[in-house]
């Protein structure tokens, strides 16, 4: 007679190392992501008009602002915009993925909902990286931004690793939202960000009151700090509080979000 063998119990089977985050499954990720030419030219192209639209104006272009002139603060406001838009859009497609059943069969696998999230954020800095080059590349191009070659380098690493922010918002706003509202209210919301934050309007433009509440927009912050380097001054800890406090916020609700999705059985 012979015996039943026990089936594995889903608690039985061994955690992968972090969690399940892997080089193989954020490749895997960015084929997936670069598939979507609609985003990725989007990510790319549109920063880059603005920049060429505002960024080369010869009426205040060459004007001196710290240790640059204006046309490469511009070019480090549409980079950080293009960045956060790559980042916010390239994550937000899992709102697609759930519509597609993808996040349900998660529920079977051992992947940890931090390392998933992870992997997201680490794909969507492809997306970035490639939005902030294709601004910087430009920008060089016409010659027209004035800074240190160390500041150039120094912004641009800063306001992309920086973006990670906005991957986690996308990927709340992602598995909080169907697909058809999610990147209508990505797209109002970095709008709405961005003049809060002074990325489009210096907050000296501003009242008093609107400069107070400014400083809690969750684009604030980072804008502040990746423009430090060329402005100069002295260096306001806000604002490094002020982007380390939305990104447990958008990472908490990101990974409060997925836990919930894949809970759907």
């Amino acid at each position: 007679m012979t015996s039943a063998v026990a089936r594995p119990k889903p608690s039985d089977r061994g955690v992968p190392p972090f969690g399940g985050f892997s080089l193989q499954l954020v490749e895997l990720e960015i084929h997936r992501l670069l598939r979507n030419r609609r985003t990725v030219i989007f990510s790319v192209l549109f920063p880059v008009f603005f920049f060429l639209v505002f960024g080369l104006n010869s009426a205040y272009a060459n004007l001196r602002v710290g240790q640059g002139n204006t046309s490469a603060f511009i070019m480090i406001s549409m980079a950080l915009y293009g960045a956060v838009i790559s980042t916010s859009g390239g994550a937000a497609l899992v709102a697609t993925e759930r519509v597609a059943g993808w996040s349900r069969q998660l529920r079977i696998t051992p992947l940890h909902p931090l390392a998933y999230i992870a992997v997201k954020m680490a794909t969507s800095l492809v997306l970035g990286a490639a939005s902030v080059a294709a601004v910087y590349i430009t920008g060089a191009v016409t010659g027209k931004p004035s800074m240190p070659v160390g500041i150039w380098v120094t912004t641009g690493v800063v306001l992309w690793v920086g973006s990670l922010l906005f991957a986690a918002f996308g990927l709340f706003i992602g598995y909080l939202l169907p697909s058809e509202n999610g990147m209508q209210v990505i797209g109002f919301s970095l709008m709405l960000f961005s003049f809060g934050g002074g990325l489009f309007i210096p907050l000296s433009q501003f009242s008093h009151l609107l400069r107070e509440l400014a400083a809690f927009t969750p684009l604030f912050g980072l804008n502040q700090v990746v423009h430090y380097p060329l402005v100069q001054g002295s260096f306001d800890w806000t604002w490094a509080a002020n982007l380390l406090a939305w990104l447990i916020i958008f990472t908490g609700g990101a990974v409060w979000r997925f836990r919930k999705d894949t809970a759907r059985v």
